[in-house]
């Protein structure tokens, strides 16, 4: 038998993985606990609330992780431009190694349902703030002013969000390369004032 919190992250980490590629409304449970191993009684012993509980917090994990990434991607870049096509390149990637089948963590389970879950819209709108700030804070690395940063923030993280959602549908990341390059002119124009 697995330790408790072993079966609880086994299946947190399923379920994150078949909301990005599923959404929410395409993926069942039983799916979830066949796909994990996990016993059927454990799914309501370690997420109480249900569906709506594992999805916020598979959000939740999916979010910080790939934070994280695009955090280390962006600590390793000298500058605007390279920072901005290696936060590209992060999605990218994922598309391609996942051969289309797996979007933004978040996009797809907000897009799914987040207008009727709030529980699911919080978690979402959570990780798309700290994303948001992560982005802020380079920016101002940058030498983008701070009463720009945010704004800019805004506009670079929807820009990135869009333009995964259109790779993923084209089947083709060369638009993401477009975006971050006309990311990094916007950029550029805003420390050269």
């Amino acid at each position: 038998m697995a330790p408790r919190g072993e079966t609880r992250e086994r299946v947190l980490r399923t379920a994150a993985e078949l909301f990005q590629r599923q959404g929410y409304h395409g993926t069942g449970l039983n799916q979830v606990l066949a796909e994990s191993r996990a016993p059927k009684g454990s799914l309501y012993f370690h997420f109480p609330e249900g569906k709506e509980q594992l999805a916020s917090e598979s959000v939740a994990l999916a979010g910080r992780e790939v934070g994280d990434s695009l955090a280390e991607a962006v600590l390793a870049a000298g500058d605007a431009r390279s920072g901005l096509a290696a936060m590209g390149g992060y999605f990218a990637q994922n598309l391609l190694d996942s051969d289309f089948a797996k979007g933004c963590p978040v996009a797809t389970v907000a897009l799914d349902s987040a207008a009727e879950s709030e529980p699911i819209r919080a978690a979402c709108d959570t990780v798309y703030g700290e994303w948001r700030q992560g982005i802020a804070l380079a920016l101002r690395g940058w030498g983008v002013p701070d009463d720009r940063a945010e704004p800019l923030a805004a506009t670079v993280l929807s820009s990135l969000q869009g333009a995964i959602m259109l790779a993923r549908v084209q089947k083709d990341t060369t638009v993401i390369d477009t975006v971050t390059a006309h990311l990094a002119d916007l950029v550029e124009q805003t420390t050269t004032r």
